[in-house]
């Protein structure tokens, strides 16, 4: 088996909160990268439909206040149930063009009741096959009044060629133990999605590469104020307060010895591609393995729970 993987950043803004005409610009960037030969597309932190920024522009803290309660309405029709079969079209795509996929949603999750919404990270095989929706431990700041916390369900890698992927949503990637448990699981291709600021993607993408000594991919999205679609509710009162810019993307990419490969892409709009040798991998573990051996499990050891959580559990 070949030493190398062709992997693309798919660095782009989504339809905000649209997820029909999202799904389409998905679509489009996974076309085109599997037309120049990538295995791999990643794209940033709920993408599809989109991250909420108008917490910060409209009072987000403020109790009971009609704008939110309007807006969060509108996200939650707008977030994807996966277990409707809401992202078919995509999977068919990574099955006919042998291309795999991660990708963020806003996850409104049925064994959950169907009414919260979790940011999630999904892993599609090349197959077509969805094989694992990591919900978010913990989302960050003012995401909690929006978004619900996550399970360790989804901390889980999968082979793709030589390499052995797994992935993790913007904070969550500062978080020791979450990255650890996919470092004992043998990862050595880290994803990590953002909804696009260099600021977030600068230094963890190179730590997270030297303490794992694994590849790190950090995907961003792009976010003007020209990107909020005209039907977008309360959307006056949202541009008053918004910035130009909200997120202007900072994808980018580490080797093992956690030196740049790419460094991060500022606002700009498109795919960026690039090759990984396998073989780097083993050349940095030679003087450092966080997991093999250069760890003391007889003396620290951590325990996951990857039970997925809900309110009720039936028994008939």
């Amino acid at each position: 088996m070949k030493n190398e993987l062709k992997v693309a950043l798919a660095q782009i803004a989504p339809v905000w909160l649209n997820k029909e005409k999202t799904i389409k610009k998905i679509e489009i960037n996974i076309k085109e990268a599997a037309l120049n030969k990538a295995e791999l597309v990643v794209f940033g932190e709920a993408l599809l439909p989109g991250y909420p920024f108008w917490l910060a522009f409209t009072e987000g803290a403020k109790w009971d206040l009609k704008v939110n309660k309007e807006i969060h309405a509108h996200y939650v029709r707008n977030a994807i149930q996966v277990e409707a079969n809401e992202l078919d079209s995509i999977c068919m795509l990574a099955k006919e063009n042998k291309i795999a996929v991660y990708l963020g949603i806003m996850e409104r999750a049925k064994d959950r009741g169907g009414h919260s919404i979790y940011c999630s990270l999904v892993y599609i095989n090349e197959e077509g096959e969805i094989k694992s929706v990591h919900r978010k431990l913990q989302p960050t700041y003012d995401e909690r009044l929006t978004w619900a916390p996550g399970d360790g369900n989804g901390l889980k890698v999968h082979a793709l060629k030589q390499f052995t992927v797994g992935g993790l949503n913007c904070w969550e990637n500062w978080m020791p133990l979450p990255r650890t448990a996919l470092y004992g699981l043998g990862e050595n291709l880290h994803i990590a999605v953002w909804p696009g600021s260099d600021y977030n993607t600068k230094d963890i993408t190179r730590f997270i590469a030297r303490e794992s000594r694994s590849f790190v991919i950090s995907v961003s999205s792009l976010m003007k104020k020209e990107n909020f679609p005209t039907d977008t509710p309360h959307l006056s009162k949202i541009l008053e307060q918004a910035p130009g810019v909200m997120a202007n993307g900072g994808s980018c990419i580490a080797g093992p010895d956690g030196e740049w490969l790419v460094e991060p892409v500022i606002d700009k709009e498109g795919l960026i591609y690039h090759t990984l040798d396998f073989n780097r991998v083993y050349e940095e573990r030679q003087n450092f393995d966080v997991v093999g051996h250069y760890s003391r499990p007889d003396v620290t050891k951590l325990t996951i729970n990857r039970e997925r959580q809900s309110t009720v559990e039936f028994k008939d």
